[in-house]
């Protein structure tokens, strides 16, 4: 066993651990402070039962991220150099500031006593600079280009500046994507664990050398869902809130990047993309029907719900699905 594979499977154990533990003690911390979820009315009448519960528990993914990705990000510098661990580092840090704009959001739920917290527009600039502020620091320290790689086609089409526009879309979309997918117990980090375990044999079989940063990047991401679903997997414990949710799509997509192939989230995490289209397509034909729906109710996992699958059941399907797609994205690398 060769010593990438050893840390990596150190930084796995160490993150599911550490966000085991964490949730734990922050759990009881949260409901005490009455950080409970509010439930909306238009929402499946059976969820009301689960008002109340704590969210924010993505707290716990953003220490846990921090603690392993400080440690791994030393090893890179001092190991393979600061060129290696630069992307790494900023990879961690968009995932982290992400999570931020998730306390932000969450807080202001909390304050207002209702399921809204920062408008749309206020959090869709965050997420904009955030974006512009990570392609920036990966052009300059990441040695990022212009040059978009695209699946499946097997080659790099220079961009030039409009590069730059499509990866900040691209990031803002996952972020989204990922939070929309956080909707009934288990559903995100299910689907995200499959993702990380794809990101993960990217790191050791897609190239013949192994890819350190995204190695870290997937143990992080596979050990803190992996962690959390101890306590989130139905019947919920606890929510991640935007939190979790904006975290570990910053996580993901920045997973892409690590991999000099962006464009391959929207395979493996196709998913979280339908859970977006869903949302879309049901606003855009209420607007021209005039008040009809395409869908039972968005995000598409509720339509599921509403037909009479249980939570269980969705999770369970939409991971497997999510496996399949991973399969699928492997031959568009």
């Amino acid at each position: 066993m060769n010593t990438q594979l050893l840390l990596f499977i150190g930084c796995l154990i160490l993150s599911f651990a550490l966000t085991t533990i964490i949730s734990h003690y922050l759990i009881p911390v949260l409901a005490s402070r009455k950080m409970g979820q509010k439930i909306l009315e238009i929402g499946p009448r059976w969820h009301k039962s689960k008002e109340g519960t704590p969210t924010m528990g993505g707290i716990a993914f953003l220490i846990t991220a921090f603690v392993v990705g400080a440690a791994a990000s030393v090893y890179l510098a001092v190991a393979r150099g600061m060129q290696e661990a630069s992307p790494f580092i900023m990879t961690v840090a968009l995932a982290l500031a992400s999570g931020l704009i998730g306390i932000i959001d969450d807080s202001a739920k909390l304050r207002k006593a209702q399921n809204e917290g920062l408008t749309a527009a206020q959090k869709f600039l965050l997420q904009l600079l955030l974006a512009g502020l990570y392609i920036l620091g990966m052009r300059l320290f990441g040695g990022l280009t212009t040059e978009l790689y695209i699946p499946y086609v097997g080659m790099a089409l220079d961009f030039g500046i409009a590069y730059y526009a499509v990866a900040v879309l691209l990031i803002v979309g996952v972020m989204n994507a990922v939070n929309l997918t956080d909707g009934i117990d288990g559903l995100a980090s299910s689907v995200t664990v499959v993702v990380g375990i794809f990101f993960a044999l990217c790191a050791f079989l897609a190239k013949d050398v192994t890819n350190e940063p995204l190695s870290f990047a997937s143990s992080i991401m596979i050990g803190v869902c992996g962690g959390f679903l101890v306590y989130n997997f139905y019947p919920a414990r606890v929510f991640m809130g935007d939190t979790g949710s904006l975290f570990l799509g910053g996580l993901c997509v920045g997973s892409a990047f690590l991999l000099n192939n962006p464009l391959i989230i929207v395979v493996c995490g196709f998913v979280y993309i339908c859970e977006t289209a869903s949302v879309m397509l049901q606003v855009g034909y209420f607007k021209i029907t005039h008040g009809k729906r395409l869908f039972k109710m968005a995000p598409i996992h509720h339509h599921f719900e509403k037909c009479g699958w249980s939570e269980i059941k969705i999770v369970i399907i939409f991971s497997a699905v999510t496996a399949l797609l991973c399969v699928a994205a492997w031959f568009g690398l």
